[in-house]
């Protein structure tokens, strides 16, 4: 429900520079070599952490954190560790024994920049830290924490995020799987940790509405299957300097995506309806929300 005569919320792209510019502070001191040793570990630790992404998940755990009235510094613990749960994904996902690729952002993957052992170790190690950081937020209670690290592991696990990694490594170059299959498939992939994101940015708020909570979950899902599509759209209508990794890389691996099962226009119909679903989701939250309103539709409108 949006009230006209309630102050309006600054504009995405300026929420999305200013809370960019508070996860990477906030990263750039969990991410500080304290210990001093294993030098080159930490410095391919930093290298996948800081190499230009858009900081989405941490985007929507303090989206929605401002949706709920939530006090900003709640959240950067929990936005830490989502984006180093993503970053370590991208680390192992782009090595040989999975999708085996030399970009990412437009630059060299981890293992390319210093090597398969190290890329190796550094996806381990920033999995890790993840949940170590979310251990060290002193403005939430115990009971929060420990309802954080149990949504994050069971976004990224088996259940997660890492089964549909191996789901999508089973079924690349069969060229056989339903919508229903890809479905399932991405929500746990892409989706999970999206969701994730949101359940992270809810459970900073003490005594969270169930009602509320649901309405969120529901509008993530959403959002993180349009993420999906809107990515293997990209994969064929931008180039490989936009994207910052290689284009086409889909079709060359003879993947099975929305565009290959519904065709172009098939596919961006079912991005636009992902999106107005996530709308309605929060059709019972004021303009406090607004921000997670427009960021659905960034998801389905961006070049790369």
């Amino acid at each position: 429900m949006n009230d006209s005569k309630l102050p309006l919320t600054p504009p995405l792209t300026e929420l999305m520079q200013d809370y960019r510019q508070k996860v990477d502070k906030a990263l750039d001191q969990v991410l500080k070599n304290t210990s001093n040793i294993a030098v080159e570990l930490h410095q391919a630790m930093r290298y996948s952490t800081f190499n230009g992404g858009k900081r989405i998940r941490p985007l929507l755990v303090y989206l929605t954190g401002k949706a709920l009235n939530c006090p900003a510094e709640h959240l950067d613990a929990p936005a830490c560790a989502v984006e180093l749960i993503h970053c370590y994904s991208l680390v192992h996902d782009d090595m040989p024994a999975m999708d085996d690729d030399d970009l990412r952002r437009g630059k060299a993957t981890c293992h390319k920049q210093f090597s398969e052992a190290i890329a190796l170790l550094a996806g381990d190690a920033l999995q890790t830290l993840a949940f170590e950081t979310l251990t060290h937020n002193n403005h939430l209670q115990d009971s929060q924490i420990l309802q954080m690290i149990r949504a994050l592991t069971q976004a990224s696990g088996a259940a997660g995020m890492a089964g549909g990694q191996a789901i999508d490594l089973a079924a690349t170059g069969s060229q056989v799987m339903s919508l229903d299959n890809l479905k399932i498939m991405h929500e746990h992939k892409t989706g999970d940790l999206i969701r994730a994101s949101v359940q992270l940015g809810a459970l900073s708020l003490i005594n969270i509405d169930k009602n509320k909570l649901s309405a969120l979950d529901h509008y993530a899902k959403n959002i993180g299957l349009s993420f999906q599509i809107k990515d293997d759209i990209l994969d064929i209508e931008s180039d490989t300097e936009t994207l910052g990794k290689q284009q086409g890389a889909d079709i060359e691996l003879n993947k099975v995506t929305y565009p290959s099962l519904l065709g172009l226009d098939g596919a961006k119909k079912m991005a636009q309806e992902c999106h107005q679903k996530a709308l309605q989701s929060l059709k019972n939250f004021d303009h406090n929300a607004d921000p997670l309103r427009s960021l659905s539709e960034y998801i389905i409108t961006r070049q790369h």
